[in-house]
């Protein structure tokens, strides 16, 4: 399985900016808070998935279904435990908490999806040149990119080192989920120690090249607002200040939830 989230499609999501795509990203994630109605929350996430179709970065979900199933069952539950409101349901549960655990939830997922969609129609490269473009030192853009890379490889790590334990008579995929787990664990240490390593390798690298002796840099890439930013971005401003003059005009809300 390939650690890196990105995937080399044609779309024209992916033809974007990457300052666009940033400012798409922000604005998804502001979006979701628009609204406290899961009807209305429904839409905004329908509206996460077309994109999602549209830049063909669908299938990165996949790789955390169970975390988004996990976050769509557990948040309402507790919501509902903690929450309260005027109209009885059943036993202790109102119908308001209950909506409200929903809308949470859509929310969490919304934000999950829009970052995954982002992190698969854009290169790191891209993350720290955009960054730059919008007038983040190039040390803090570098910081994040880097970030951003080393997840996928501490999971190839964990992969590897896991495959290696495999060839060795390790079973990892017997029991339930928490012996699972617990056969999992031993294997954070060596995956721990990897990475360590890797990140001193990686900064005498640096070190090496002359990282930051001079002020100004020069990239590979080179991007460039078009007329297919700016439609795109008028479109979602358009899109987000009609959501909230909507959210204004009284639509969208949840009467009756009290925490």
């Amino acid at each position: 399985m390939d650690p890196s989230l990105y995937l080399d499609r044609g779309t024209w999501v992916h033809r974007l900016d990457p300052r666009t795509k940033m400012f798409l990203l922000l604005g998804m994630f502001a979006l979701p808070f628009v609204f406290l109605n899961p009807l209305y929350q429904l839409a905004v996430l329908a509206l996460v998935l077309f994109i999602g179709y549209l830049s063909q970065s669908l299938a990165n979900l996949r790789r955390i279904w169970f975390i988004l199933f996990m976050i769509i069952v557990v948040t309402p539950i507790l919501w509902s435990i903690v929450g309260s409101g005027r109209t009885p349901l059943f036993l202790f549960v109102e119908r308001e908490a209950l909506l409200y655990g929903l809308s949470t939830a859509q929310r969490i997922v919304i934000t999950v999806i829009a970052g995954m969609i982002f992190l698969s129609t854009t290169r790191n490269e891209e993350v720290a040149i955009g960054l730059v473009r919008l007038g983040i030192p190039y040390r803090f853009a570098f910081a994040v990119s880097t970030a951003l890379r080393l997840v996928p490889t501490i999971v190839a790590t964990g992969l590897t080192i896991g495959q290696a334990q495999r060839s060795r008579g390790l079973d990892l995929e017997s029991g339930n989920i928490i012996q699972r787990i617990r056969k999992h664990l031993p294997l954070l240490v060596p995956v721990f120690v990897t990475t360590v390593r890797s990140t001193n390798v990686f900064s005498m690298a640096l070190e090496s090249k002359g990282f930051g002796a001079r002020p100004g840099r020069t990239f590979f890439l080179h991007t460039a607002m078009s007329g297919r930013d700016a439609l795109v971005l008028v479109a979602f401003v358009a899109l987000l200040a009609g959501c909230v003059a909507l959210r204004m005009a009284g639509y969208g809300g949840l009467e009756g939830f009290t925490r």
